[in-house]
Protein backbone atom coordinates (compact mmCIF):
# COMPACT_ATOMS: atom_id res chain seq x y z
CA UNK A 1 0.00 0.00 0.00
CA UNK A 2 0.95 3.19 -0.93
CA UNK A 3 0.37 6.38 1.54
CA UNK A 4 -0.14 9.79 0.03
CA UNK A 5 -1.05 12.71 1.73
CA UNK A 6 -2.51 16.38 0.42
CA UNK A 7 -2.71 19.27 2.58
CA UNK A 8 -5.20 20.79 0.84
CA UNK A 9 -8.21 20.40 -1.64
CA UNK A 10 -6.37 21.59 -4.58
CA UNK A 11 -3.44 19.62 -4.04
CA UNK A 12 -5.74 16.66 -3.66
CA UNK A 13 -7.75 17.00 -6.51
CA UNK A 14 -4.92 17.46 -8.87
CA UNK A 15 -3.39 13.48 -7.50
CA UNK A 16 -7.06 12.32 -7.74
CA UNK A 17 -7.55 13.37 -11.57
CA UNK A 18 -4.28 10.26 -12.16
CA UNK A 19 -5.35 7.41 -9.68
CA UNK A 20 -8.98 4.92 -9.69
CA UNK A 21 -10.06 5.74 -6.27
CA UNK A 22 -13.11 4.15 -4.38
CA UNK A 23 -15.54 6.56 -3.49
CA UNK A 24 -16.94 8.10 -1.14
CA UNK A 25 -13.72 8.61 1.46
CA UNK A 26 -13.67 7.34 4.94
CA UNK A 27 -13.23 9.62 7.49
CA UNK A 28 -11.65 9.44 10.92
CA UNK A 29 -11.93 12.50 12.70
CA UNK A 30 -10.22 15.92 10.37
CA UNK A 31 -8.52 12.95 8.09
CA UNK A 32 -10.41 12.17 4.83
CA UNK A 33 -9.00 9.00 2.74
CA UNK A 34 -9.82 7.40 -0.19
CA UNK A 35 -8.30 3.73 -1.33
CA UNK A 36 -8.05 2.21 -5.12
CA UNK A 37 -5.44 1.73 -6.95
CA UNK A 38 -2.41 2.77 -9.90
CA UNK A 39 -0.85 0.46 -12.04
CA UNK A 40 -1.88 -2.53 -9.97
CA UNK A 41 -0.61 -0.70 -6.88
CA UNK A 42 -2.74 -0.42 -3.54
CA UNK A 43 -2.70 3.57 -3.17
CA UNK A 44 -4.65 5.20 -0.37
CA UNK A 45 -4.82 8.94 -0.67
CA UNK A 46 -5.33 11.16 2.85
CA UNK A 47 -6.59 14.60 2.70
CA UNK A 48 -5.09 15.55 5.76
CA UNK A 49 -5.43 19.80 6.32
CA UNK A 50 -2.84 21.85 6.90
CA UNK A 51 -0.23 22.18 9.66
CA UNK A 52 2.15 19.70 11.33
CA UNK A 53 -0.54 18.15 13.82
CA UNK A 54 -2.69 17.08 10.42
CA UNK A 55 -0.01 16.06 8.39
CA UNK A 56 1.37 13.89 11.48
CA UNK A 57 -2.30 12.69 12.63
CA UNK A 58 -2.83 11.87 8.83
CA UNK A 59 0.34 9.86 8.35
CA UNK A 60 -0.02 8.10 11.38
CA UNK A 61 -2.90 7.09 10.52
CA UNK A 62 -2.12 6.10 6.81
CA UNK A 63 0.97 3.93 8.78
CA UNK A 64 -1.32 2.31 11.58
CA UNK A 65 -4.48 1.84 9.73
CA UNK A 66 -3.85 1.01 6.27
CA UNK A 67 -0.53 -0.13 6.55
CA UNK A 68 1.47 2.09 4.58
CA UNK A 69 4.66 1.05 3.50
CA UNK A 70 5.94 4.34 1.98
CA UNK A 71 4.60 7.44 2.46
CA UNK A 72 4.56 10.45 -0.33
CA UNK A 73 3.71 14.14 0.51
CA UNK A 74 2.63 16.00 -2.77
CA UNK A 75 1.72 19.78 -2.79
CA UNK A 76 3.31 23.21 -2.87
CA UNK A 77 5.71 25.39 -0.96
CA UNK A 78 6.56 28.66 0.16
CA UNK A 79 10.26 29.36 -2.38
CA UNK A 80 13.54 30.55 0.16
CA UNK A 81 16.25 29.83 -2.44
CA UNK A 82 16.66 33.26 -4.46
CA UNK A 83 17.87 31.14 -7.62
CA UNK A 84 14.28 29.52 -7.29
CA UNK A 85 11.71 30.46 -9.16
CA UNK A 86 8.26 30.27 -8.87
CA UNK A 87 7.00 26.73 -10.35
CA UNK A 88 10.10 25.06 -9.80
CA UNK A 89 9.65 21.49 -8.15
CA UNK A 90 11.87 20.59 -5.09
CA UNK A 91 11.95 17.24 -4.29
CA UNK A 92 13.34 16.74 -0.73
CA UNK A 93 16.38 14.99 0.01
CA UNK A 94 16.42 17.17 3.29
CA UNK A 95 13.60 17.62 6.15
CA UNK A 96 13.40 19.88 9.22
CA UNK A 97 11.27 22.00 11.15
CA UNK A 98 12.15 25.51 12.30
CA UNK A 99 9.58 26.23 14.72
CA UNK A 100 10.65 23.98 17.52
CA UNK A 101 12.70 24.58 20.44
CA UNK A 102 13.39 26.87 23.56
CA UNK A 103 12.71 30.25 24.38
CA UNK A 104 15.04 32.24 26.47
CA UNK A 105 16.45 35.69 27.35
CA UNK A 106 13.54 36.71 24.92
CA UNK A 107 15.47 34.80 22.35
CA UNK A 108 14.38 31.65 20.10
CA UNK A 109 16.58 28.78 19.69
CA UNK A 110 15.72 25.90 17.36
CA UNK A 111 16.20 22.28 17.96
CA UNK A 112 15.75 19.19 16.96
CA UNK A 113 11.86 18.55 17.03
CA UNK A 114 10.77 15.79 19.66
CA UNK A 115 14.51 15.77 21.83
CA UNK A 116 14.05 18.12 25.22
CA UNK A 117 14.95 21.70 24.49
CA UNK A 118 16.71 22.27 27.67
CA UNK A 119 20.51 21.59 27.16
CA UNK A 120 19.40 20.21 23.10
CA UNK A 121 22.02 22.16 20.79
CA UNK A 122 20.67 24.53 18.04
CA UNK A 123 19.63 23.54 15.03
CA UNK A 124 21.82 24.84 12.02
CA UNK A 125 21.18 21.96 9.39
CA UNK A 126 18.17 20.01 7.62
CA UNK A 127 18.32 15.95 8.65
CA UNK A 128 19.01 14.04 5.28
CA UNK A 129 16.66 11.78 4.00
CA UNK A 130 17.97 8.35 3.47
CA UNK A 131 20.05 7.19 0.84
CA UNK A 132 17.46 4.73 -1.26
CA UNK A 133 15.05 7.79 -1.11
CA UNK A 134 17.56 10.25 -2.48
CA UNK A 135 18.50 8.06 -4.74
CA UNK A 136 14.91 7.76 -6.36
CA UNK A 137 14.38 11.29 -6.04
CA UNK A 138 17.14 12.12 -8.50
CA UNK A 139 15.72 9.32 -10.75
CA UNK A 140 12.74 11.20 -10.46
CA UNK A 141 14.14 14.46 -11.40
CA UNK A 142 16.09 13.17 -14.41
CA UNK A 143 12.52 11.30 -15.76
CA UNK A 144 10.20 14.64 -14.87
CA UNK A 145 12.47 17.11 -16.51
CA UNK A 146 10.60 18.81 -19.44
CA UNK A 147 7.53 17.11 -18.48
CA UNK A 148 6.36 19.74 -16.01
CA UNK A 149 6.51 23.19 -15.72
CA UNK A 150 10.03 24.74 -14.43
CA UNK A 151 13.28 23.56 -13.15
CA UNK A 152 13.08 19.97 -11.16
CA UNK A 153 16.12 19.58 -8.76
CA UNK A 154 16.56 18.29 -5.08
CA UNK A 155 17.11 20.37 -2.36
CA UNK A 156 16.28 21.30 1.48
CA UNK A 157 12.29 21.81 2.96
CA UNK A 158 11.98 23.12 6.35
CA UNK A 159 8.32 23.18 8.01
CA UNK A 160 6.85 25.43 10.53
CA UNK A 161 3.23 26.48 11.72
CA UNK A 162 3.44 29.60 9.93
CA UNK A 163 1.60 30.74 6.21
CA UNK A 164 5.56 33.04 5.12
CA UNK A 165 4.50 36.35 3.74
CA UNK A 166 7.98 38.19 5.00
CA UNK A 167 11.40 38.88 2.86
CA UNK A 168 13.02 39.19 5.78
CA UNK A 169 12.53 35.72 7.48
CA UNK A 170 12.44 34.10 4.23
CA UNK A 171 16.15 35.33 4.06
CA UNK A 172 16.99 34.23 7.18
CA UNK A 173 15.48 30.53 7.16
CA UNK A 174 17.62 30.09 3.56
CA UNK A 175 20.93 31.70 5.99
CA UNK A 176 20.16 29.84 9.09
CA UNK A 177 19.46 26.16 7.49
CA UNK A 178 20.05 26.10 3.19
CA UNK A 179 16.66 25.34 3.06
CA UNK A 180 15.29 25.89 -0.15
CA UNK A 181 11.43 26.00 0.96
CA UNK A 182 9.45 26.29 3.59
CA UNK A 183 5.81 24.63 4.11
CA UNK A 184 3.77 23.49 7.27
CA UNK A 185 3.91 19.97 6.71
CA UNK A 186 6.78 17.99 5.54
CA UNK A 187 8.97 17.88 8.37
CA UNK A 188 6.17 16.43 10.66
CA UNK A 189 5.36 13.99 8.13
CA UNK A 190 9.51 13.36 8.18
CA UNK A 191 9.29 13.05 12.34
CA UNK A 192 6.97 10.20 12.07
CA UNK A 193 8.39 8.50 8.86
CA UNK A 194 11.25 8.17 10.92
CA UNK A 195 9.71 6.88 13.96
CA UNK A 196 8.20 3.90 11.33
CA UNK A 197 11.10 3.64 9.61
CA UNK A 198 9.00 4.15 6.78
CA UNK A 199 10.68 6.20 3.42
CA UNK A 200 9.16 9.50 2.88
CA UNK A 201 9.26 10.96 -0.63
CA UNK A 202 8.32 15.23 -0.52
CA UNK A 203 7.41 16.55 -4.07
CA UNK A 204 6.73 20.01 -3.31
CA UNK A 205 6.12 23.22 -6.34
CA UNK A 206 7.18 26.31 -5.67
CA UNK A 207 3.65 28.98 -5.72
CA UNK A 208 5.01 31.88 -4.21
CA UNK A 209 8.51 33.13 -2.42
CA UNK A 210 7.51 33.51 0.78
CA UNK A 211 7.70 37.27 0.81
CA UNK A 212 5.47 40.02 1.11
CA UNK A 213 3.45 39.30 -2.05
CA UNK A 214 2.89 35.81 -0.79
CA UNK A 215 -0.82 36.09 -0.02
CA UNK A 216 -1.38 37.08 -3.45
CA UNK A 217 1.13 34.87 -5.14
CA UNK A 218 0.33 31.94 -3.63
CA UNK A 219 -3.92 31.61 -4.94
CA UNK A 220 -2.60 32.72 -8.72
CA UNK A 221 -0.07 29.63 -8.82
CA UNK A 222 -1.12 27.24 -6.31
CA UNK A 223 -3.23 25.40 -8.90
CA UNK A 224 -0.43 24.91 -11.60
CA UNK A 225 1.74 23.77 -8.70
CA UNK A 226 -0.63 21.21 -7.66
CA UNK A 227 -0.73 20.45 -10.91
CA UNK A 228 3.37 19.73 -11.43
CA UNK A 229 3.60 18.05 -8.31
CA UNK A 230 1.08 15.32 -8.94
CA UNK A 231 2.69 14.46 -12.27
CA UNK A 232 5.94 13.99 -10.28
CA UNK A 233 3.80 11.81 -7.72
CA UNK A 234 3.15 9.31 -10.93
CA UNK A 235 6.13 9.20 -12.03
CA UNK A 236 7.55 8.14 -8.86
CA UNK A 237 5.14 5.47 -8.45
CA UNK A 238 6.15 4.39 -12.04
CA UNK A 239 10.05 4.23 -10.41
CA UNK A 240 8.75 2.90 -6.92
CA UNK A 241 7.23 -0.40 -8.88
CA UNK A 242 10.25 -0.99 -10.79
CA UNK A 243 11.61 -4.44 -9.59
CA UNK A 244 14.88 -3.80 -7.44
Amino acid sequence: MYGILCATPEELAAVRAHITLDAPPQTFGPTEVWTGEHAGQPVALALCGIGKVNAAAAATLLLAVFHARLLIFSGVAGGLNPQLPVGSVLLADRLAIHDYGLVSDRRFTPTLSGQIPVGAPRLTALSPMPAEVVSRLARLALDVTGKVEGEVRLGGVITGDIFLNCAQTRDDLHAAFGADAVDMESGAVGQIADEWATPLYVIRTLSDLAGKESHLTYGEMAQMAAHNSALCVMDLLSILAEPT
